[in-house]
């Protein structure tokens, strides 16, 4: 692997271009695109494009995509194109990205649904500018309809990829040939530490008034995203450790709450747990995350997830299932634990362990001790790596 000052040699003073959702719209893939940005934008000039329209109302039933309450990921300069269902748009993001010559076109990846903006700008853009394709998943978590298809017509036109799984990594191999890629992990999200609340402090805000144990559901609530196995494992839990409670802290979105509702109801978990129900704005995340002791991810499936990266930003261990690259990112037994998916039991009794071993201080100490390893020097590393075997490789072709 190349090393920082090599990082620093050749990546200097390039013209860099990247595409994909930036403040105010919502979400981690916004937060992890905003952060790329101020890291490549060190040492490079970087010009951020993002979009007029992200999704049409009718795909995000959760409500409003954007969140002006705080810009602490505010990207000065933003150019706030592409409408990804207007096909003129397409043309225009690509003429205006084209207009500055850049060394390297950066797209941040997802979902099929953006394939056919994505496929157009590329296609028009890429025998003059190197792309790279940062795959936060390869194919979506839920069916999309043809999106293989749609996945491998538009990565096709790629020069290059970064991959965050080992999941991600066999699905970007088994619809390419041959691939330009590297696999790494997640950077760490360390910006919502904004206020600098100590845990008193944090949960004299949540109304929690003594030492409690608090375990911390965070996120978009999804079905694979397995809220209902920590609910099934709570009464165990609390049997266990009376005292200790769950925050479920999240946008319900497409999800049935009622759902939710009735299986606390029926586990008699009720006292245990908290909803909090809703986006949560950024300037409100810090609040919770310093208040828990335990971050937990029951997930059915994943690729990877900023949820882990949060934590980890303010030093807080994490549980999560063996599932896509959460294994990657979690060293079992030292910065958290690593449990079977969809099984309560287990996932209940590693919850009581922690909290009757005491866990969390020689925990935080070991995530301390990996924070090179999550950095975003690390991914600007990587990138440089890729690029440099794409420029190579056009150079042969004679691009």
């Amino acid at each position: 692997m190349i090393g920082k000052t090599k990082v620093e040699e050749t990546m200097n003073r390039k013209k860099i271009v990247m595409l994909g959702p930036v403040y105010p719209y919502k979400g981690g893939i916004a937060h992890y695109t905003s952060l790329m940005y101020r890291q490549m934008a060190k040492r490079n000039n970087v010009t951020m494009f993002s979009y007029r329209l992200q999704y049409p109302k009718c795909l995000y039933p959760g409500g409003e995509q954007k969140d002006y309450k705080d810009n602490a990921f505010k990207i000065e300069n933003t150019k706030f194109v592409l409408n990804t269902i207007n096909p003129l748009s397409y043309l225009k993001t690509a003429r205006e990205i084209m207009m500055r010559r850049p060394d390297l076109l950066i797209v941040q990846w997802w979902h099929p649904f953006f394939a056919p903006a994505y496929w157009s700008i590329v296609k028009l853009l890429r025998k003059r500018v190197p792309v790279l394709f940062i795959c936060h998943n390869v194919l979506p978590h839920e069916r999309f309809p043809f999106g293989r298809f749609l996945t491998r017509m538009t990565l096709k036109n790629g020069d290059g990829y970064i991959v965050q799984s080992k999941e991600d990594e066999q699905k970007l191999c088994s619809i390419l040939l041959s691939p330009i890629y590297q696999k790494t992990v997640h950077p760490t999200y360390n910006i919502f530490k904004q206020k600098n609340l100590s845990r008193e402090e944090a949960r004299k805000q949540l109304a929690v008034e003594d030492e409690r144990p608090i375990l911390l559901f965070f996120g978009f609530v999804r079905k694979y995203k397995g809220l209902k196995y920590i609910l099934e494992a709570m009464p165990a839990i609390h049997k266990k450790i009376p005292e200790c409670e769950l925050f479920v802290v999240g946008d319900f979105f497409e999800d049935d709450k009622e759902e939710y509702i009735s299986l606390i109801e029926k586990t008699g978990a009720g006292s245990a747990v908290r909803i909090y129900d809703g986006y949560i704005p950024d300037n409100e995340v810090e609040t919770f995350f310093a208040a828990a002791d335990l971050v937990v991810l029951p997930y059915e499936s994943a690729t990877q997830s900023g949820i882990v990266q949060i934590a980890y930003g303010f030093g807080l261990p994490v549980l999560v299932t063996d599932v896509g690259g959460l294994p990657d990112v979690v060293s079992d037994g030292k910065t958290g634990y690593v449990v079977p998916p969809m099984d309560s039991e287990i996932l209940g009794k590693k919850v009581i362990e922690f909290f009757e071993e005491d866990k969390k201080s020689e925990f935080q100490k070991n995530i301390q001790n990996e924070t090179d390893r999550f950095s975003w020097d690390n991914m600007e590393t990587v990138i440089e790596k890729v690029y440099e075997e794409v420029k190579q490789k056009r150079i042969k072709k004679g691009r």
